[in-house]
This record gives C-alpha cells, structure tokens and sequence, in this order.
C-alpha cells in the first residue's frame, strides 16, 4: 500500500474515533439531560438506578472507543464493539418518526467500523507497532533457537 493510502486509513480512523469521543464528552457534560432523554425511552422501564448505570457504561464505551479506534489500539475488537453499540443505540433512539437522518449517519457509522475491523487499524497505527515488535521478537527467538 502507498503512503496516501496510509494518511487516508489514519485519517478515517481519527474521524470516526471522533464522533464517539466528542458523543462521550457531550454526554459528560449534559449527564442529567441524557438520562432524562433516556429514561422516556424503553430503557426507562429498567429503572432509574440502571439508566444511570447503562449511561455510565456509555459515556466509558465512547470516550474509551473512541480513543482507541484515534490512536489505532485495539482497533478491531473497538470497532466491533462501537458497531454493536451503534446498532442497540439505533434500534431503541432512532427508529421513530422524525429519526430517519440519525438512523441514516448511525448506518453509515457502522458500516465504516465494520470496513475498519475488516481491514484494521492501517501502518499508523499502535496496532501495526505492536505488530512490528511481536515479529521481532518472534525473529529473534527463532535466531537464538538455531544456535
């Protein structure tokens, strides 16, 4: 692959990592606003005390995700787990009327995490120095193993 090809894995990695960590973030700051949006969905059948919980649980997948699929750590197991997400969050926030254009971004959203556990996280990326590394030291066991 070019190196175009390496800028262009890294930047569609940091774009998407960003619609999570900014998500993550918004719903920090307005905690009280989200769970109360929340609450008056399916999931406020569950309770109080497990919205607030399955919130917390979501800002950390976001935030944490997001940082993953940025820095390229992880980058598959964080894209499958973003793309479940993005389809739970689909199916009880954005079916309803009024909801097609967030139904329409979060479809899109998880077809380009899917493309990225597909094909992983690109040469610029943690996950390809980790790689590097692993065959290094994999070579070098190798080499003193003939001696």
């Amino acid at each position: 692959m070019d190196k175009k090809c390496d800028y262009t894995d890294l930047i569609g990695r940091v774009l998407i990592g960003a619609i999570f960590l900014f998500a993550g973030y918004g719903k920090i700051m307005g905690f009280a606003g989200t769970k109360a949006y929340m609450q008056m969905s399916a999931l406020g059948a569950l309770g109080a005390t497990m919205v607030t919980l399955l919130l917390v649980l979501t800002i950390i997948l976001e935030v944490v995700g997001g940082i993953m699929l940025i820095v390229g750590y992880r980058t598959r197991c964080a894209s499958y787990l973003l793309a479940g997400f993005v389809v739970l969050a689909t199916a009880f926030f954005h079916t309803g009327a009024g909801q097609s254009m967030l139904l329409t971004k979060n479809v899109m959203i998880t077809g380009g995490l899917l493309v990225l556990a597909a094909n992983g996280a690109g040469k610029l990326s943690l996950d390809a120095k980790c790689a590097a590394k692993e065959e290094k030291a994999a070579a070098k066991k190798v080499v003193n193993k003939k001696k």
